[in-house]
């Protein structure tokens, strides 16, 4: 039984890698053929500021355009547009 397992999660580690292998050759063959896969996403940057009492205090920035590259996981620094769509509060400890 746990040989079983332990070749069900070594199989499901393989799949895994080789989808994100699949992936950057993807965004490597756009990038050599001249598409653009980055796109650009508004962000509300919040800082978040630690008082003495204990106490965060909260302060809005200026909304702020942040770079995303178009595929599912995050290759070269860059998030994945699907998540950084999705997680448009961007919190900046001070």
């Amino acid at each position: 039984m746990k040989r079983i397992i332990l070749r069900a999660i070594i199989v499901c580690l393989i799949v895994l890698g080789l989808v994100y292998v699949g992936d950057y050759c993807v965004v490597r063959y756009q990038i050599s053929r001249g598409r653009y896969p980055f796109a650009q996403v508004v962000v509300q940057p919040f800082y978040v500021i630690h008082q003495k009492n204990g106490k965060i205090d909260y302060e809005r920035g200026d909304p702020e355009n942040d770079q995303c590259i178009r595929s599912i996981f995050p290759h070269m620094g860059y998030a994945p547009c699907w998540y950084l769509s999705r997680h448009t509060d961007k919190n900046i400890d001070i």
